[in-house]
């Protein structure tokens, strides 16, 4: 049988959705699934941002999207602080992990001596590198 499908950009309703055709093919398995957003921001004294984290918590995991912090505060525990306070916030929401992904150029030793191990690497992601995906049990 051959796919006759016309193969376009999907529009914005278009991915609204798709996206919600999904959810609700998984409902049975997964239930409501809500994903509650944490995003905190560390500032200095006089309100400059040093750094920040965007993550979200789902179907009992912390999935964290965005760990970021100035350069030179990176020695200061800016980046301990925002990753234990978004943890223990995703503990109160009953998450029993968490998991993130990272580039071999980026942090993967900071989160190894947090207790994050590495469950994949894909190579050549991009060419010559490789991107890490770590977990967490809490």
């Amino acid at each position: 049988m051959r796919d006759n499908a016309n193969i376009d950009n999907a529009s914005a309703e278009e991915v609204d959705r798709l996206c919600n055709l999904l959810q609700a093919f998984n409902r049975p398995w997964l239930g409501a699934g809500e994903e509650v957003q944490i995003n905190l921001a560390a500032r200095s004294e006089n309100g400059d941002l040093l750094g920040g984290i965007l993550a979200s918590v789902s179907l009992g995991w912390l999935e964290i999207h965005v760990l970021w912090v100035d350069a030179r505060s990176r020695v200061s525990g800016t980046g301990t602080s925002l990753l234990t306070q978004c943890e223990q916030i995703a503990i109160s929401m009953k998450a029993h992990s968490s998991r993130l992904d990272t580039f071999d150029w980026q942090a993967e030793n900071f989160y190894e001596r947090r207790g994050y191990v590495c469950f994949a690497r894909l190579e050549n992601y991009p060419t010559g590198h490789q991107r890490i995906f770590m977990k967490k049990h809490f």
